[in-house]
């Protein structure tokens, strides 16, 4: 079959052909356009926002950015307190008298304590039971014990081994003793110097920081503290072995004060 173009339709074909290179000539304009476009937006911002080299845009955060960091001071004393738990024990078969005789080895020992140096305000009742006991099964008590228990702060290290001593003995065979802490009575000078050596290993820490940034170091933003107080009782072989029977050997070992500090740096 033979197709035929009438003189009529001739204009009507050419204008389509006409159409259609306009429509190719517009996508291929197009497709190249971004990169001109992305250019002359880079080459405007560039003046306008102080692009740093590389086309990496400085936003004022990052212009003005931090470091934060974490500083540790640790400063080692020695204890000088000492805090004594002890007390007495007795049992008998009835509530009254077991209740007198620890009231009598109790008041030995404080008496004991007091006549070594130890102040009334030092010393401090902090337990009573009174407890039924039983044998062999039996619902009914054979007896009661009675449990006294104090406290005592002593402040004089070089004294409290025979303060110790004397008090156990004052109790006899009634004396109990629950335990013993080596104390600092005051912290204050070693948190400021734990303070002041965590304010300088954190400024190291920063410097360096900001060294290997290519910045410099800002003022500080703002400054957190944690302080905790670590004692560490000692009672030593050493100690035991020259010091005479009749004084319990007392250690006062160390006790560490440390102080963490987490701090924020302003960087340029």
């Amino acid at each position: 079959m033979n197709l035929v173009v009438k003189p009529t339709y001739r204009p009507i074909l050419l204008g389509i052909a006409a159409a259609g290179l306009l429509i190719a000539a517009f996508f291929l304009g197009s497709a190249r356009s971004p990169a001109a476009t992305s250019g002359a937006v880079a080459g405007a911002s560039t003046s306008g926002a102080g692009y740093g080299s590389g086309g990496v845009a400085l936003t004022a955060s990052e212009a003005g950015g931090k470091i934060t960091v974490t500083g540790t001071g640790t400063v080692t004393g020695t204890p000088d307190e000492l805090v004594l738990s002890m007390g007495v024990q007795t049992n008998a078969s009835s509530v009254s008298i077991a209740l007198r005789q620890a009231n009598e080895a109790a008041s030995r020992v404080i008496r004991s304590l007091k006549a070594r140096g130890v102040r009334t305000a030092d010393i401090q009742t902090s337990g009573l039971s009174i407890a039924p006991s039983y044998s062999d099964g039996s619902q009914i008590p054979v007896g009661y014990g009675v449990s006294e228990q104090l406290t005592a702060t002593l402040r004089d290290l070089a004294k409290a081994g025979s303060q110790i001593q004397a008090a156990a003995t004052a109790g006899g065979n009634a004396t109990t003793v629950s335990g013993v802490s080596l104390n600092l009575a005051d912290t204050s000078r070693l948190l400021a110097r734990a303070r002041a050596a965590a304010v300088h290993d954190a400024a190291a820490k920063a410097s360096q920081f900001a060294r290997g940034l290519g910045r410099s170091l800002g003022a500080v933003l703002s400054v957190s503290d944690q302080s905790q107080v670590f004692p560490y009782p000692e009672f030593s072989a050493a100690a035991a072995a020259k010091s005479s029977g009749s004084t319990v050997p007392v250690s006062p070992g160390s006790q560490q004060v440390s102080v963490q500090i987490t701090v924020i740096y302003a960087i340029a």
